[in-house]
């Protein structure tokens, strides 16, 4: 018994070190079973309608709530998180009215697939060390990967709803291996946020109606990614020349100055740009400028209705101009952002 469970202590301390090894800025393990917090918070998120239209939070909930029930046979989590730490300042593009602001995360290559393949190697070593069945999920299954970090120690669920490590910040993708073997878990991480409200106070939209709960009707990252249709006039203004996502929660986090160097370089990259470019983007144009990119999923009407809404909040009469061109524009969203742009650059 002493031998065996010796066996897997260090098979779990190599497999940690293989984590790291393929650039992992953390890996620690957990139960299934172990957050049994979930279902109360998602019910409550989802009764609220915080959820909006992403209706597909509601669907399977039994999964979303218990990962234990997403695979049976799963006795273990191997939870990892992969930094994407940006190299400059990322509210700096906010002084920039001419220019749109893309999330850090989306500013490159996608990370659904580079994350992938990083997990699917770290599962394949396992296998080969211990065979035992796996898989690997990244944002693509309903598991509760925040609450799962948290329970696996890799962090804790800040006031912004992220998860936040006193090791790395809160910059990073997170991932998961299940598997059958029986490793030990980690101690969960408690929180450290104390009385900080960095995070609730920088928000543009005030999407947080109290600390860890987000409001995701009035996040500036589901409005400019998620919803579909016209953004309600009275929040446009405040998305400024964000165009897609927002990271200001994110930026001010005080333990961001643990942040470690993003493992990839693939991750950053220039994928804003001059709104007045950006905004007369065909279907065409849209799909080439952002192949391989998280932007593309979104498509070019919605895209171009946030460049639009950008420009209308950018102050600059000369792109007044490029919003009247659209104004006839075949999707109505896009034409009404459009009128909504010209109106407000002819107040200035």
């Amino acid at each position: 018994m002493e031998k065996g469970a010796g066996r897997a202590a260090v098979l779990k301390e190599r497999l940690v070190a293989r984590a790291l090894h393929e650039g992992f800025a953390g890996a620690r393990i957990c139960r299934p079973d172990a957050v049994p917090e979930v279902p109360e918070r998602l019910a409550t998120f989802l009764e609220a309608g915080y959820h909006g239209q992403m209706t597909w939070m509601a669907d399977r909930v039994a999964w979303r709530s218990d990962p234990a029930t997403l695979w049976p046979e799963a006795r273990s989590v191997l939870m990892l998180a992969e930094s994407y730490a940006p190299e400059h300042d990322p509210l700096a593009v906010l002084e920039r009215p001419d220019l749109g602001a893309v999330s850090v995360y989306a500013q490159g290559r996608d990370y659904h697939d580079i994350v992938k393949k990083r997990l699917k190697r770290v599962a394949r070593w396992l296998v080969a060390e211990a065979p035992c069945e796996v898989k690997v999920f990244v944002d693509t299954a309903p598991v509760p990967e925040k609450a799962l970090a948290q329970a696996a120690g890799l962090g804790w669920q800040g006031k912004h709803t992220n998860v936040v490590s006193r090791d790395w910040g809160n910059w990073a993708f997170l991932g998961a291996i299940f598997t059958t073997l029986d490793l030990a878990p980690d101690t969960a991480e408690r929180d450290h946020c104390g009385s900080c409200t960095a995070c609730q106070d920088v928000c543009p939209t005030d999407a947080f109606p109290a600390p860890y709960r987000l409001d995701a009707r009035r996040c500036i990252s589901y409005l400019t990614i998620e919803h579909r249709g016209p953004v309600d006039e009275d929040l446009r203004a405040r998305l400024g020349n964000r165009i897609y996502g927002c990271d200001d929660c994110l930026a001010v986090c005080p333990w961001n100055k643990f942040a470690v160097a993003a493992s990839d370089l693939r991750y950053h990259g220039g994928a804003g740009g001059s709104l007045a470019e950006l905004a007369v983007l065909d279907d065409a144009g849209f799909r080439a400028r952002f192949s391989g990119s998280p932007i593309k999923r979104i498509g070019r009407d919605r895209f171009v209705r946030n460049v639009l809404y950008a420009i209308g909040n950018s102050g600059m009469a000369e792109l007044r101009g490029v919003a009247q061109g659209l104004c006839e524009d075949a999707d109505p969203a896009v034409a009404d952002a459009a009128r909504w742009a010209v109106a407000r650059l002819e107040k200035e």
